[in-house]
């Protein structure tokens, strides 16, 4: 597709400004302006529509797991991954001036951030009151004083909204981090160079034969490709868990993952390719 003028140079983000993937836009794609959207479905839909050249969006994250809606959104979109960052997750405690934390008796956010900072919440006691997203809570927290209420947000939050940060990096978990996937409309994007360490993404759903999953995922151990990620989800309200998202190294046209799509077409009625793309230099440097 040819993307129009204007739409060069934004990159789609879910959430509101200060939110981890605002941080996330800003840092690995600084010569881009991040554009928030309410939803993953509008996120999707501003780059599918070409408004903005590139999106940013979470997959998953190493407390609290896969990003369901994600997974869901992702095949139906007509998208493809170009990339992936990991981005350490750090979550601070945010209030208006003056604001104590002996005095905080609520804290609002998202539950998604509650489960990962269970441990200064339960010694705290307070109370919780749900936001749609983590910026979104410094905001409402900045535009409703209260010396009693406080925003667990990104650092980047707390300087958007004017709050001071009355506890720092107060995360369970020191590797706490997310992955993001970056999207593209372009239906043929260009290859990663030669000689780059690859991750391929894909969704397959089997045939309803016998041991079908057992015989499909036989080619990539034959032919020693490296499965990362196998997940199942449900499509279309079915309780059967048919369709698999999986993550494999290396590139479709290497022998190995050649041969191994051969044996696994042959097994599925469906198999489609989301991605060929770098793998962060975060993989090797955590062993991953």
């Amino acid at each position: 597709m040819t993307l129009d003028t204007a739409s060069r140079g934004k990159i789609a983000f879910q959430g509101e400004p200060g939110a981890n993937s605002d941080e996330a836009c800003r840092a690995h794609y600084p010569d881009y302006q991040p554009v928030p959207h309410a939803t993953f479905e509008d996120a999707f839909e501003a780059v599918k529509s070409g408004a903005c050249a590139l999106g940013m969006i979470p997959l998953e994250n190493s407390i609290m797991g896969r990003v369901s809606d994600v997974h869901h959104l992702l095949p139906q979109s007509g998208l493809k991954i170009i990339g992936e960052r990991f981005k350490p997750i750090h979550f601070q405690l945010m209030a208006n001036r003056g604001t104590r934390l002996g005095d905080v008796k609520t804290v609002v956010s998202m539950p998604f951030a509650w489960g990962q900072c269970r441990r200064l919440l339960r010694q705290l006691g307070v109370s919780m009151e749900a936001a749609s997203d983590t910026a979104a809570s410094a905001r409402i927290v900045a535009e409703h004083p209260d010396p009693t209420r406080a925003a667990i947000a990104p650092a980047l939050a707390a300087e958007i909204y004017g709050l001071d940060i009355i506890a720092r990096d107060i995360e369970d978990e020191a590797h706490n981090t997310t992955r993001f996937v970056v999207l593209t409309a372009e239906p043929n994007p260009p290859a990663p160079p030669p000689g780059v360490r690859c991750v391929t993404s894909f969704v397959f759903r089997v045939r309803n034969i016998p041991a079908a999953l057992y015989k499909a995922l036989g080619g990539f151990a034959t032919n020693g490709v490296n499965m990362t990620k196998l997940e199942s989800y449900m499509e279309n309200g079915a309780f059967t868990a048919t369709f698999f998202y999986a993550e494999v190294d290396g590139r479709p046209e290497d022998v190995g993952l050649s041969h191994a799509f051969d044996e696994l077409k042959f097994f599925s009625d469906h198999l489609e390719v989301l991605g060929v793309y770098p793998a962060d230099p975060f993989r090797e440097a955590s062993g991953i």
